[in-house]
């Protein structure tokens, strides 16, 4: 990730990153029609490393987990629900060299799902 995208990282440049990686999606829109697809213009490379990045984060840590299954049981496919941890897990990262600090998976708490009626999922809180 680091070869691919040096320049991005270095500016901590989040939407650029999500576009190049093609993490982004793309409206396409008339006055009748509104379609929301997958980023086809973006460096495959990366976007690769994004995907096993993404996969490995669900199966083994529990916070990448809950976001996957809420994206499935929204009705997303396995690989959009991927995207989702994919962008969840480059903000971590922006956010981590921007505060120069190490991943921590315990700063953050999770709420039962009782909690949070309009979820069908425990929510993340901070």
């Amino acid at each position: 990730m680091f070869a691919e995208a040096a320049q991005l990282l270095a500016e901590r440049d989040y939407h650029g990153l999500r576009s190049h990686s093609g993490i982004a999606p793309v409206t396409h829109q008339s006055g009748k029609r509104k379609q929301v697809v997958m980023r086809q213009a973006c460096n495959g490379r990366l976007r690769e490393a994004l995907y096993h990045w993404a996969r490995i984060s669900v199966q083994h840590d529990e916070r990448s987990a809950i976001v996957y299954a809420a994206s499935r049981g929204r009705g997303h496919t396995h690989g959009r629900a991927l995207r989702s941890v994919a962008d969840r897990l480059l903000r971590i990262l922006i956010a981590m060299l921007k505060t120069r600090t190490l991943y921590d998976p315990h700063r953050f708490t999770l709420r039962p799902a009782s909690a949070d009626p309009a979820s069908g999922a425990a929510a993340i809180r901070p």
